[in-house]
């Protein structure tokens, strides 16, 4: 539904890191980079906008998986890639009774999240 996102991070160098290890199980990889911004995203489609400064709030940000598998190895890979466990990969039957998601704090405080809505 979105065509973008943007967020501000206090240390580009660490972000990119972070989200490009994060994301990678999910397809997607720096796509455009330049002074002070990152564009990460599937290939020719940077959808996720990082750039140097000072975070004004605290996000949630959810990133479409095919699949489970892709869910837990986006956990694995962000956890690895210094992000904090929020919420190990799981059924969440609250939202609905195939929502599969996994969270992790990002560098600069935001709740990411991989979700798949398939049943298994």
């Amino acid at each position: 539904m979105f065509d973008h996102i943007g967020l501000k991070v206090k240390d580009l160098t660490k972000s990119r890191r972070f989200y490009a290890a994060a994301l990678a199980p999910l397809g997607a990889e720096v796509q455009s980079q330049g002074e002070g911004f990152v564009g990460i995203g599937p290939k020719g489609q940077p959808r996720l906008w990082l750039s140097q400064g000072e975070a004004q709030g605290v996000a949630h940000v959810a990133f479409f998986s095919k699949d489970r598998a892709g869910v837990a190895a986006f956990h694995r890979a962000a956890v690895g890639a210094g992000g904090k466990d929020n919420g190990a990969p799981g059924l969440r039957p609250h939202y609905h009774k195939d929502y599969y998601g996994a969270f992790v704090i990002d560098p600069d405080g935001n709740n990411v999240e991989a979700v798949c809505h398939k049943a298994e």
